[in-house]
């Protein structure tokens, strides 16, 4: 058996993640995100497929964020009938993510028709509803730790990564006619000191490594936010609003446990925070379901209360009560979708916030280049929101330990599991900058020799004659 690799995305970027797995003829795909950020990488998402997707087997899901699955849709349209594979959260997941994706990409192309500011005469998206709801009868769930067997020559194990609700390091067992082989996909790796999700499982040994390198170049993020938040809190809303872009899965639920503790302990102001994002509503259930998949037992009562149905938490699900938020002048937190300001309802708020001086846009997710959060971040005057150029004059901040990703020396911890170094390390879903530093570092420090940033469509054999 020879066995072979192709990147298909989150090379030297942190989106689209793809990777193809190829065991003489039969080819496992691991994970099928979307390309997000610069435009040169989001009109990836719009060419063929670089190979047939009907000739894939299998996909294999890390977890459910849209850089990681959020293609699904467009594989099945262009012919893939194989199963998904994932864990039982990811797939709860996998069902909100997708349908909020395909409603957003709709009502955007609508939009765009309606107001005129597409280039493309009739604007369309890249699916639709009825593209998403034909991946779910694909997937399959499982449980940590569970064997999989695929094939007789094909087994997998999936493993707790941390990161967000039933994310998974993935282990593949190959089983060739002379040898036996284990590559490991780290998926996206949680911090260790996280009050909802447990830490990534040490993972001992592996012939082939894909290690994620998100905040590769980035060392010491603070693992207690609490302060910064309280400080940002308190300085914002006597004089206006504080708005938090965060993503719906784990992000939100972060912030709000964090938000409730302050209220808890009287050291921020006694406001209202509204959670004006459907798809968080939905993933906070999930919480509820899935117990065992969290940290969430030791931490969810604060006097007695879940923290997630405190009374000043208000869940806003229409969109007329999206939109009434715009009268509130001050004394409020306003937490909505989608992370990184690419679309959703957060979209709405920074049209009407971002030129108001009184109002606070805080960032508490990795943001990256060519994505509009990326740009406020970084000073831009001026941002498009639904083609129209919007002034910026509201305040802007940034908290990093808030983040779901394993910081630089995370990420060195992780890999000191293992009891030698692997025969290839392939340091992936990184900028260029990150994952370069990062796999440098790996050399240095771990002395493991055969560590390599690939390239995106990059293809090699790893083993011949298995």
């Amino acid at each position: 058996m020879n066995i072979r690799l192709r990147f298909l995305g989150a090379s030297q970027t942190v989106t689209g993640s793809k990777y193809l797995l190829e065991l003489d003829d039969y080819k496992v795909l691991i994970d099928c995100g979307l390309f997000q950020g610069k435009k040169e990488l989001r009109m990836l998402n719009w060419d063929n497929f670089p190979i047939n997707p009907a000739e894939i087997d299998c996909v294999l899901l890390t977890h459910a964020h849209i850089d990681h699955t959020g293609y699904l849709p467009r594989l099945v349209k262009q012919g893939f009938t194989g199963t998904i594979y994932c864990t039982h959260p990811t797939k709860d997941l996998l069902e909100i993510l997708l349908l909020d994706a395909a409603k957003l990409q709709e009502e955007e192309a609508s939009y765009a028709a309606k107001k005129g500011y597409s280039k493309h005469e009739k604007p369309e998206p890249l699916y639709n509803t009825e593209d998403a709801e034909k991946v779910f009868p694909l997937v399959k769930s499982y449980s940590f730790r569970e064997p999989i067997q695929i094939t007789p020559n094909l087994r997998i194990r999936y493993q707790i990564a941390g990161h967000i609700l039933g994310a998974a390091i993935i282990e593949v067992f190959i089983k060739g006619d002379n040898s036996h082989k284990k590559i490991v996909f780290s998926g996206d790796l949680g911090r260790y000191i996280d009050p909802l999700l447990p830490p990534p499982t040490a993972i001992t040994e592996a012939d082939v490594l894909l290690v994620e390198s998100t905040y590769g170049n980035r060392d010491n993020i603070d693992t207690s936010p609490e302060k910064e938040l309280g400080r940002i809190v308190r300085h914002s809303v006597e004089t206006g609003c504080l708005i938090i872009p965060a993503f719906s899965v784990g992000r939100t639920q972060t912030v709000l446990y964090y938000l409730t503790r302050l209220l808890d302990k009287k050291e921020i102001p006694n406001v209202p925070i509204y959670i004006d994002s459907p798809m968080a509503i939905d993933v906070t259930d999930l919480y509820r379901k899935y117990e065992d998949c969290h940290s969430l037992s030791r931490n969810m009562f604060q006097n007695g209360l879940n923290f997630l149905d405190n009374p000043n938490i208000h869940y806003y699900q229409s969109q007329d009560l999206s939109i009434s938020l715009n009268q509130i002048d001050k004394r409020a937190i306003i937490i909505s979708a989608s992370g990184m300001v690419t679309g959703g309802r957060i979209l709405h708020h920074l049209y009407n916030r971002l030129p108001r001086r009184e109002d606070t846009i805080l960032f508490v997710g990795y943001q990256p280049e060519g994505t509009r959060g990326y740009d406020l971040l970084n000073g831009s005057p001026s941002i498009k929101i639904f083609g129209i150029s919007v002034m910026i004059n509201a305040q802007i901040e940034k908290i990093d330990g808030l983040s779901a990703h394993a910081d630089q020396e995370e990420l060195l911890r992780w890999l000191s599991n293992f009891t030698q170094a692997p025969k290839i390390t392939f340091v992936v879903h990184g900028e260029k900058e990150a994952s370069t530093t990062f796999a440098s570092l790996v050399r240095e420090k771990l002395n493991w020799h055969n560590v390599i940033v690939p390239q995106y469509l990059e293809a090699m054999v790893l083993f011949k004659g298995v």
